[in-house]
């Protein structure tokens, strides 16, 4: 009797533990399944600029690096070639695009005066003298009050505009005084090479090819302009997603740590994606400052933008720079 009774209470507990282990198992499938998050998009799409020298752009997309990041996600990652200023943010207004990864300040500072959804999330990178003004073979123009009545041309509502307004200002003339045409960078050096225009706005890859082909540096932007490229987001996308947001910010470090411990490997894969010589690429390398990490200096940068913009008419408003960003500003 006390044997038929010990086996029921055995096989009781067994049961019971089955049950148990059954329950936590279930309970433990169900947590997971609530845990991970369901998008309404299966992508993560981020715009790819190269130019001027955008080595972390290059870099990430060469290692995969923003794939690695939103794989836990169940997210893929696609790229946008979209690159002028007005494009992006159109892009990034529609939904179409996530991040804005390399955006030009005064193509945020644009885009917001005019009501749209955009908010910095940090740094891209800072740079005067990437930022150049030549002029043809042979030319006379040796100073800001020589380019009176000359045909200059280059992308506008950019920092290479800002750069030419505010070098114009130093011999108290303004874009009136010049005959102006708006080319983005590519044509802008073609025309010059086939000796269409007096001075031309350029930067990055192009510039160095063009000094190499023997055309003088009027000026550089050292010491008149202080741009900041940035990184960019909309408030619904975060508010909505911000591990995302975070993942991205994140990963930014990651492509930085990469490029200060691989300094050949980053060199390499620059040189390979911009077609340059391995050279040319490490002689620009240093005009680039692309710590990520926003500082009270870059939101003097965008005030400053913002009062150029506003002296040359771009926008009609002023808008409230502090409360453009994320994250706060160190």
């Amino acid at each position: 009797m006390k044997f038929k009774t010990l086996l029921t209470l055995t096989a009781t507990f067994i049961i019971g533990l089955g049950a148990l282990s059954a329950c936590t198992t279930n309970s433990s499938k169900t947590t997971t399944k609530e845990d991970k998050k369901s998008y309404a998009f299966k992508a993560i799409n981020v715009t790819y600029v190269k130019s001027p020298l955008n080595v972390p752009s290059m870099v990430e997309k060469d290692q995969k690096m923003f794939a690695k990041a939103y794989k836990p996600y169940g997210l893929d990652v696609t790229y946008s070639d979209l690159t002028t200023g007005p494009e992006q943010t159109q892009a990034l207004v529609s939904g179409d695009v996530q991040f804005l990864n390399c955006v030009g300040s005064t193509s945020v500072i644009l885009a917001a005066a005019n009501g749209a959804d955009i908010k910095i999330i940090s740094a891209y990178n800072r740079s005067q003298e990437a930022y150049q003004l030549f002029g043809a073979k042979g030319t006379s123009i040796k100073s800001a009050a020589d380019l009176k009545g000359k045909k200059v041309a280059g992308p506008k509502g950019t920092v290479l505009h800002e750069l030419l307004l505010t070098y114009l200002a130093s011999a108290n003339l303004t874009e009136k005084d010049i005959d102006f045409v708006s080319m983005d960078i590519p044509s802008t050096q073609a025309a010059l090479l086939a000796g269409k225009i007096d001075a031309a706005l350029l930067a990055g890859p192009t510039a160095y090819t063009t000094e190499k082909e023997g055309y003088p540096i009027i000026t550089t932007g050292k010491d008149l302009i202080d741009p900041v490229a940035l990184t960019a987001t909309s408030t619904k996308f975060y508010n909505e997603n911000p591990e995302l947001v975070k993942a991205f910010v994140k990963t930014q470090q990651e492509i930085l740590e990469y490029m200060a411990n691989n300094y050949d490997e980053t060199m390499a894969i620059s040189a390979k994606e911009t077609g340059l010589e391995l050279s040319a690429v490490e002689s620009m390398y240093p005009m680039y400052d692309f710590d990520s990490t926003l500082k009270k200096s870059d939101v003097a940068s965008l005030k400053k933008t913002q009062d150029f913009m506003l002296e040359n008419k771009m926008i009609d408003q002023k808008i409230d720079i502090d409360k453009l960003f994320i994250y706060p500003v160190n």
